[in-house]
């Protein structure tokens, strides 16, 4: 389309022209002419309808429209055009206006066009990708690419923010994804491909279809919940009711062919051919299967339009009962061995349950068939009646057979498991059951009898005669049921109370388990579940346990207390260490002598708490043996375990305190203080290094001797044993000190502690080795020193020199550090630095008296030469 430009001469100025009559006419008509152009050229552009069903479509359309109003446009903005509207403009042309109009709908309709190309271009590759792109898994990564890019053009574009455009472009979207799906799911097709990829296929197509709508309403959340951009709400039917149909066709058709893969042609496979023995008749079943298909293959109608949805769904319902027949009959052949039962159904009756079920299954599709009379009487329908036919009989043997096994079994059976003692005896370990802690008791209530009892219910619910000894033992099943739980709650509280026992309180109520025991006897010697003295005996049993237990929680209520007592010894400190006074910490001889009085008073309350215990022991005596002698001959083994556990105790409480000692042996916590002192020619310290030692010993041995003050009971009883008077004057007492003491780990950590201290008291003194560097100072005799030191008449610098070096010695004695921490030792320098300094002093003294001889003599020569020179004068 070409503007003519008008032939006449246009230059001059625009108000000089537009007073011509002659252009003027002249360009009226070329204006005439424009906008006769323009105007059928814009009526023909918003005729055209985008050439095509898919959304490339709209995309050409915008852009075809948009080149031709571009091209219309340009011309407009070319001078001699614009002069010709400024000339018709200054003469006032009745022409002009209609112009201006007619140029005013192309810009508009020119900046729509332009508008919409930009924002549908931001599209175009999703959509190339969704028309042209090889396989679904390029559809499906581009849909949600897309579904946001149309967001964003709903957001921005000025045009395309309206439903009257955003839903035709989303409906060509929805049209060219069911494209997509139609191209690959040809039914013509479909079930004579390899199977598995046709699966897959489907599976792929449906994905496709779902995508779409999850991504419209994944977009339609995000813009929802910003609460900014404007709602995203458009005609659902026109976008997904196609999809959504699909969808579910595709559903279908996967069904389908899961049906035919997994559950027919796995296993009318190799392997059943090979069981059965009988490969033409699986390929006869195989054959039978491709016939299920043959129906949607022959289709005359397009299975994905709605229109056909009827008799699409009359097709599935037709392939649905056909499979289930053929499904109850594989199910029930394989699994007639060992078929799945409902919770709580007994073997054989839920058995025959579960070969009904299946019956009933086949009944009904045979009854839909039987309706649909046309389906019944095809060739098709004959095959599946006989198939049921077949079926039916089978089950109907097979339920026959199950109940005449059981009611012969049950016949046989029930009388023996009736004459079944109501306990049984075992050992819970290999000793032999004579061991009264060994002895376990179980209810004999066989799981053969209660499932006769269960069975018999459920067989005459199904309808069959049970045998009269099945249905009186059915009848009693509540009487049975609590007997059982009364014998296992008395076994349960028995089981329970003997496993409290420790094996020497089993050895001391012997005669108490072996009365509770006899009154068990009966149970599983005596009486069966025939038997009418049931009740009576959980009664007797009951009461008896009762009393047992009521004596094992005695016993142990004083097991108990002896057991605190014991704890309360175990956990006592026998190292407490005294606190420092004012910032000071105590000397070696004072900390282990606190530690000694400490010690002297815990001990005595431990002594206490022992001494308590034997009046415990002869409180058990009184309730076991009804004495209260505490040398009873029932309670020797219980005697012993005591003083075992006491021995014991003694053991733990010694080595726990001497490692907690060694512990803060080594800790880098100061507990005592010892001072270094210059001991001519020597520097050691006070006390010494042997004195703390054996201080340390002596507390270690204190420690371990603590139990000389726990004295031994007398054999076989809890009566402390006498002094026993060996010579006239020596007196021994039996204590756990002599067995206690030579306990290796004792003795070990008794060791380790007198090394640990006296590697600590080497380090300290290896320490104090430094200080030698100033030994000359008390080592070298002052006076020979002086007398040498005169006779040599040295210069003042020397002395000077010689003072200068011990004042330095003094001054640094001042900044040497005066307490040492090393692990649970302060050693004080305070006493040492004195009296290096006082030994610097004295030096120093020395060299002041020795200089002063000298100079004093001279100054008196002096005075004398001034006195005889005044004189001379």
């Amino acid at each position: 389309i070409k503007l003519e430009i008008p032939t006449i001469n246009l230059d001059g100025e625009v108000t000089v022209l537009a007073k011509v009559p002659e252009v003027v006419e002249a360009l009226e008509g070329c204006a005439m002419t424009w906008q006769k152009l323009i105007s059928t050229a814009l009526e023909e552009q918003l005729k055209k309808v985008p050439q095509g069903n898919g959304p490339l479509a709209e995309v050409d359309l915008w852009r075809e429209r948009n080149d031709t109003l571009s091209a219309l446009t340009e011309q407009t903005k070319l001078p001699d055009v614009q002069k010709v509207l400024e000339i018709l403009q200054e003469a006032e042309s009745g022409y002009i206006g209609d112009l201006q109009i007619v140029l005013s709908d192309l810009r508009k309709h020119h900046v729509e066009a332009l508008d919409n190309v930009k924002f549908l271009s931001t599209l175009e590759r999703h959509l190339k990708n969704l028309t042209y792109g090889a396989g679904f898994n390029v559809v499906l990564d581009t849909i949600p690419l897309l579904m946001n890019a149309l967001r964003m053009v709903w957001i921005i574009s000025r045009h395309y923010n309206k439903d009257e455009r955003m839903v035709p472009l989303m409906e060509r979207i929805a049209w060219e994804i069911s494209t997509r799906v139609y191209k690959v799911v040809d039914l013509h097709t479909l079930f004579k491909e390899d199977r598995a990829a046709a699966k897959k296929n489907i599976a792929e197509a449906k994905s496709t279809l779902e995508e779409w709508k999850k991504c419209y309403f994944a977009v339609r959340a995000q813009i929802e919940a910003s609460g900014r951009e404007q709602h995203w709400e458009f005609d659902r039917k026109r976008l997904f009711e196609k999809t959504d149909y699909m969808t579910s066709v595709c559903q279908d058709l996967y069904d389908i062919l899961q049906v035919i893969i997994e559950e027919f042609y796995n296993v009318f496979g190799p392997e059943l051919k090979a069981v059965t023995g009988d490969p033409k008749r699986i390929d006869d079943l195989l054959r039978r299967v491709n016939g299920l298909t043959s129906p949607m293959e022959e289709l005359t109608f397009d299975p994905f339009s709605i229109k056909s949805a009827h008799d699409w769904n009359l097709i599935m319902e037709e392939f649905k009962e056909e499979v289930s027949v053929e499904n109850v009959k594989q199910i029930f052949v394989q699994n007639l061995k060992d078929p799945p039962l409902y919770k709580n159904h007994p073997p054989v009756a839920g058995a025959i349950y579960w070969s009904r079920s299946l019956f009933y299954r086949i009944k009904r599709t045979i009854i839909r068939f039987q309706e649909a009379e046309e389906l019944l009487a095809s060739e098709r329908g004959k095959e599946v009646k006989q198939i049921y036919l077949q079926v039916a009989k089978r089950m109907k043997e097979y339920e026959d057979q199950k109940y005449n096994q059981w009611r012969d079994g049950t016949e046989q059976t029930l009388p023996l498991l009736l004459k079944n003692t109501v306990l049984t005896v075992s050992s819970v370990t290999e000793e032999p059951v004579t061991t009264k802690k060994s002895l376990c008791f179980i209810v004999n209530f066989s799981p053969v009898l209660q499932e006769i009892i269960i069975e018999t219910k459920y067989m005459e619910q199904l309808g069959f005669p049970v045998p009269e000894i099945a249905r009186y033992v059915a009848l009693q099943e509540d009487k049975y049921l609590r007997y059982t739980n009364g014998l296992k709650k008395l076994l349960d509280r028995y089981h329970t109370l003997m496993g409290t026992l420790n094996e020497a309180e089993t050895k001391l109520l012997d005669d108490h388990i072996q009365e509770l025991q006899r009154v068990f006897k009966s149970g599983h010697k005596r009486l069966n579940w025939n038997s009418l003295g049931i009740g009576d005996f959980i009664v007797r049993c009951t009461q008896a346990i009762r009393n047992f237990e009521s004596l094992v929680h005695q016993i142990h209520n004083n097991s108990e207390d002896i057991s605190n007592k014991l704890l309360l010894i175990e956990s006592t400190n026998l190292f407490k260490f005294p606190l420092s006074k004012n910032g000071e910490l105590p000397q070696a001889k004072e900390f282990f002598e606190y530690v000694k009085c400490e010690r002297a008073k815990d001990v005595a309350q431990m002594v206490r708490k022992y001494t308590a215990i034997p009046q415990l022991l002869i409180k058990v005596e009184g309730r076991v043996a009804n004495t209260n002698s505490g040398k009873s001959p029932k309670l020797t083994s219980y005697y012993a375990y005591w003083e075992n556990r006491i021995y014991q105790v003694l053991t733990q409480l010694i080595v726990k305190n001497l490692q907690a000692f060694n512990a803060a042996v080594l800790a880098n916590v100061p507990l005592m203080q010892t001072e270094a002192i210059l001991s001519v020619p020597e520097i050691i310290l006070q006390p010494n290094a042997s004195e703390i030692d054996k201080m340390t010993a002596q507390c270690i041995q204190d420690c371990v001797e603590v139990t000389k003050h726990f004295v031994r009971w007398m054999h076989g009883t809890c009566i402390e044993c006498p002094p026993q008077h060996v010579d006239e004057d020596e007196v021994v007492t039996f204590s756990f000190y002599s067995d206690v003491s030579q306990n290796p780990l004792i003795i070990e950590q008794a060791v380790l502690i007198t090394q640990n201290v006296h590697k600590l008291l080497a380090s300290l003194s290896k320490y104090l080795n430094q200080w030698k560097r100033y030994q000359l100072l008390w080592k070298l005799d002052k006076d020979i020193v002086m007398e040498r030191l005169a006779a040599e008449k040295p210069a003042c610098i020397t002395f000077d020199e010689e003072l200068q070096f011990y004042m330095k010695v003094a001054q640094e004695v001042t900044q040497q550090p005066l307490i040492k921490d090393e692990q649970f030792i302060r050693l004080q320098l305070a006493a040492l630095a004195y009296a290096v300094q006082e030994n610097a002093r004295g030096w120093v003294i020395s060299l002041g008296k020795l200089l002063n001889e000298p100079a004093r003599e001279e100054l008196c020569s002096l005075q004398e030469e001034i006195q005889v020179g005044v004189f001379s004068s």
